[in-house]
C-alpha cells in the first residue's frame, strides 16, 4: 500500500477542458473517502478547500489528509498531509506542501513556483536540499490540478477513447505527464443512491505499486459539481478502491438518479 492512500486518490482526475464553465465548487466544500484494501477498511482521505490570503493575494487553500484506521494501521501506517495554495480565477498554483509517512517511507517538502521567471524551488526538508526545476504556466500540482480540471471541462463533447495530458509537479526531480482517456458513462450504485457518472481510465507509470499502466478506473459524477466518487486499483499485490463517503459545502445541488 505504499504511497497509495491519499496519492491515488489526487493523482486520477478529469478531461476535455472548457474554460467557459463556471466554478464547480466554491470555499467551504469538504470530502472524505473510503479507501478499502482488499478486505480491510484499510483508511479515510478528506479533501478540504478554504479561502486565504498568501503573500497578500486572495487564494484558494485546499488540504487533502490521509490517514490508516483500524486493523490496517497495525500492519501499514499511513499519515498523509498535502496541501496546496492557487489562484481562484486560472487555478495554477503558487505553493505546494507533501507531507508524508507511509510505512516508514517518508517526505517532507514544499514547492514555491515563481512565474516571474518559469521556475519551481522545491524545498526538501527531510534532506536540506533545495533544488529549480524549470516549468510553464500551465503547470500544476497534485491538489491544484483536481480543482482546475473540475473547474474547466465539460462532459457534451466527450467522445470515448478521447485523452487529454497534464504536466505535473509534485516531487523534487522532474515533472509527470499524466494522461486520462474517457471510457463512457455509468450509473453508479453508491451509499447517497444511483449516481450518473463519467468514466475514466488514468494512465500512470507501472512500477512496484501498480501492476500496469492501465490498472487505474475512475468514476465522476455527470453534474455540475464533477465529484470524484470511486476510484479502483490494481496493485502489485491485491487491489484497493475508494469511495466517496460524506461530503458539504458542495457549490451545485448533488444529483441521484430516480428510477
Amino acid at each position: 500500500m505504499k504511497k497509495i492512500v491519499l496519492t491515488t486518490i489526487l493523482f486520477c482526475f478529469y478531461a476535455n477542458l472548457d474554460a467557459q464553465n463556471k466554478n464547480a465548487f466554491t470555499s467551504g466544500e469538504w470530502l472524505q473517502f473510503r479507501v478499502h484494501y482488499g478486505i480491510f477498511n484499510a483508511s479515510y482521505a478528506t479533501m478540504e478547500l478554504k479561502e486565504t490570503s498568501l503573500n497578500g493575494k486572495s487564494v484558494f487553500h485546499v488540504v487533502g489528509k490521509g490517514r490508516t484506521t483500524g486493523l490496517a494501521r497495525l500492519f501499514f501506517k499511513v499519515d498523509d498531509n498535502y496541501e496546496s495554495y492557487f489562484d481562484k480565477q486560472d487555478g495554477r498554483p503558487y505553493k505546494f506542501i507533501r507531507q508524508i509517512d507511509e510505512g516508514g517511507y517518508t517526505k517532507d517538502m514544499e514547492i514555491n513556483f515563481d512565474y516571474n521567471s518559469n521556475q519551481a524551488i522545491v524545498n526538501n526538508k527531510k534532506h536540506n536540499k533545495t533544488t529549480t526545476i524549470a516549468v510553464h504556466k500551465d503547470i500544476h500540482d497534485l491538489l491544484s490540478a483536481v480543482y482546475y480540471l473540475r473547474n474547466h471541462y465539460k462532459t457534451e463533447n466527450l467522445t470515448e477513447g478521447d485523452e487529454t495530458e497534464l504536466d505535473l509537479l509534485f516531487d523534487d526531480d522532474k515533472t509527470f505527464k499524466f494522461k486520462l482517456k474517457f471510457l463512457g458513462k455509468e450509473v453508479l450504485k453508491t451509499k447517497f443512491g444511483k449516481i450518473s457518472c463519467i468514466k475514466f481510465r488514468p494512465y500512470v507509470q507501472a512500477g512496484r505499486v501498480f501492476k500496469e499502466k492501465g490498472s487505474l478506473t475512475l468514476w465522476v459524477s455527470d453534474d455540475e459539481n464533477k465529484l470524484p466518487m470511486r476510484i479502483k486499483a490494481d496493485l502489485r499485490v491485491g487491489s484497493i478502491k475508494a469511495d466517496l463517503e460524506a461530503f458539504r459545502g458542495l457549490k451545485h445541488q448533488f444529483k441521484v438518479v430516480v428510477d
